[in-house]
């Protein structure tokens, strides 16, 4: 039986910034992420199921993705938790969604958060092989296992 891959594309818009960089990129600022999901696995074969011949359901791939990734971090500020406490502490007076992480919030290491929190909630049959986060237009980094 072949191993087939699907995959599912998202947006979001999030803001953050890195700390101690030593370019533009250490201000807050935006982007519109764009990510694609790629899984692979073999089409279920049980006729009895309403999901025979899907790897995954895409509509059930969209919500995991939403609970776990769009859901937290669209609109949000993502900060380094070494950020300066006063200054996280203003932000959150005075915004609603700033989101603290334990890593520089590169696109890299976003890669390694998005793909981590999937493969938690994947069924066991599927296998997570890819996710591709394009920062900008021009710009994008791919995790792969």
């Amino acid at each position: 039986m072949s191993i087939i891959k699907i995959t599912k594309q998202f947006s979001f818009e999030m803001a953050h910034a890195l700390r101690n960089y030593d370019g533009l990129c250490r201000n807050i600022h935006g982007h519109s992420y764009k990510m694609d999901i790629t899984l692979a696995g073999q089409p279920l074969h049980d006729e009895s199921s309403p999901k025979n011949g899907m790897v995954m359901d895409f509509g059930d791939l969209k919500r995991l993705v939403n609970e776990e990734i769009i859901s937290l971090l669209d609109h949000a500020l993502v900060l380094n938790a070494k950020t300066d406490a006063q200054l996280v502490e203003v932000l959150k007076q005075n915004y609603e969604k700033i989101v603290i992480v334990d890593f520089q919030p590169t696109t890299e290491n976003l890669l390694n958060f998005i793909a981590d929190k999937i493969k938690a909630r994947l069924p066991e049959r599927v296998a997570l092989t890819c996710v591709r986060l394009r920062e900008t237009d021009t710009s994008y980094a791919e995790w792969i296992p």
